[in-house]
């Protein structure tokens, strides 16, 4: 019996002393945490954010295996916080960066000569540099790259996991080296093309006209100069007798938001050219026009757009089409319309999507693009002609047929547009004579602003002009809207 009580006094004393441990434990585990508990009940919620991110850093500079660098750390960290944004048009600028982006804005810069988009990385395919357009006369131009080419390889080094500043980094260099691409074309067709880069001078305005009648006017990209060559060209085409105009939106990347605007003056007296709007009221504006105007009203206009209409370029057509001031011809827009702001911290910057823009009727065209309001396209090529055709342009056959003579026979030209057929070269013959056509003109060093011979837009457009058509083609166009306007309401 002594021992049963013995035993039951032993059991309490233990528990006694494991509870005292514990609350000890306890106590001097609250003792040991409050402080920061307390800390962050007095921190807002970006604040903990900030305390978390500060924490993490210093521990990965303090105890990763390898020393690391805490500049590097940090750009790869902002670089991450731009990543998750899903924006493609926002960005981390290093150093290197911001002084690329300072040699464009001077105007030139050692490059190929190369507007490009990130693709989303969400499937398989995607996460590659898109081509939106080769500035002409530029090294890629002369290489052959073209719209929708996808560049997947700079240097055997994959693109997908680039972002597009590093990929212009890479494009870009001292005038007279190479870089080397590898260019997807087509669903699966993949080629090299090694480039010699060259002083690119970022072109704005050609101009020119067609006949004595039609004043051709081709935007290449909206700079801080392009009103000012806008209004040479058509002072010039004034000089010229012009009675219609034909503006050349196709390929244009787009450029500064003032460019385009100042650009849209000419055509517009007040009333509204775009309008923005984000998420902060700073960033909701009205961009009018000013009153007065070089071009009349009554004087008719048709612009020509393609998918490679991007950005400012979208704005201009936008403008010109709602307020029924332009016949639009072509196809749909590549659809950008988003407004960046570039802000200047430390050696480096960013670069970030500020607010959407709208057109003059209220659309928003982001993801979207603009509809013609005829649509006209060149003639299509399956994946097969589009295989055929970058392995012709790969193998030279044509360049060699234009070096050994560069005034060919129409007789000479179709023999050898037979033997590339035979050869399996399965191409329709309108790309087969385009192609030795430009050709010939590199070699002659001739530069076209304008081709009626191999441009179905361009010839539908002077068609309407100079048939009187222009009227009821845009009263046409402005019914069709209307009726969509109800159909969506």
């Amino acid at each position: 019996m002594d021992n049963e009580v013995e035993k039951k006094v032993a059991r309490r004393e233990r528990a006694l002393w494991v509870g005292v441990t514990t609350m000890l434990c306890v106590g001097l585990l609250i003792v040991l945490v409050s402080p920061a508990v307390f800390a962050q009940g007095l921190q807002s919620g970006n604040d903990r954010h900030i305390e978390v991110f500060r924490q993490v850093f210093e521990f990965i500079e303090n105890n990763y295996v390898d020393e690391v660098d805490a500049e590097e750390l940090l750009e790869g960290a902002l670089e991450g916080m731009f990543d998750s944004l899903d924006d493609p048009h926002s960005a981390y600028l290093t150093a290197r960066d911001m002084r690329g982006l300072t040699d464009t804005t001077a105007g030139e810069f050692g490059g190929v000569g190369l507007n490009i988009v990130k693709q989303p990385s969400d499937d398989d395919n995607g996460g590659f540099v898109e081509v939106v357009s080769p500035i002409e006369g530029t090294p890629a131009f002369e290489a052959g790259i073209i719209a929708n080419d996808l560049i997947v390889e700079i240097e055997d080094e994959s693109t997908r996991n680039f972002s597009m500043d590093e990929v212009l980094n890479r494009l870009r260099g001292t005038p007279g080296s190479d870089v080397t691409v590898t260019i997807q074309r087509g669903s699966q067709h993949r080629f090299p093309v090694t480039i010699t880069r060259a002083i690119i001078e970022v072109p704005t305005v050609r101009r020119d006209m067609i006949d004595d009648d039609i004043g051709f006017l081709r935007i290449i990209q909206f700079t801080p100069y392009t009103e000012d060559r806008v209004k040479e060209a058509i002072e010039y085409f004034e000089e010229s007798g012009y009675n219609s105009m034909v503006i050349d939106l196709r390929s244009n990347p787009g450029g500064m938001l003032t460019g385009v605007v100042d650009t849209a003056n000419h055509f517009f007296s007040g009333g509204t050219i775009v309008g923005t709007r984000g998420r902060i009221p700073s960033e909701n504006k009205v961009f009018s026009a000013r009153q007065g105007q070089e071009v009349p009203d009554e004087l008719p206009i048709v612009v020509l757009i393609d998918g490679g209409s991007a950005s400012a370029a979208e704005i201009l057509a936008g403008a010109l089409k709602d307020r029924e001031r332009a016949l639009v011809l072509g196809e749909t827009t590549f659809g950008k319309g988003s407004v960046q702001q570039v802000r200047r911290i430390g050696a480096g910057g960013l670069r970030l999507t500020m607010s959407r823009y709208y057109t003059p009727d209220g659309t928003y065209i982001d993801k979207v693009g603009i509809a013609p309001d005829l649509e006209i396209a060149l003639p299509s090529l399956d994946d097969d002609e589009l295989e055929a055709f970058a392995r012709l342009r790969t193998d030279g056959l044509v360049r060699e047929f234009v070096n050994d003579d560069d005034d060919r026979s129409r007789g000479e030209i179709n023999a050898f547009i037979q033997q590339l057929q035979d050869d399996g070269y399965d191409i329709p013959e309108f790309y087969l004579r385009r192609m030795i056509r430009d050709a010939t003109n590199r070699a002659k060093g001739v530069t076209r602003v304008y081709d009626l011979e191999f441009d179905p837009v361009l010839q539908e457009a002077v068609r309407i002009l100079r048939a009187g058509e222009y009227g009821n083609e845009l009263r046409a166009a402005a019914a069709a809207a209307g009726a969509a306007d109800e159909s969506s309401n």
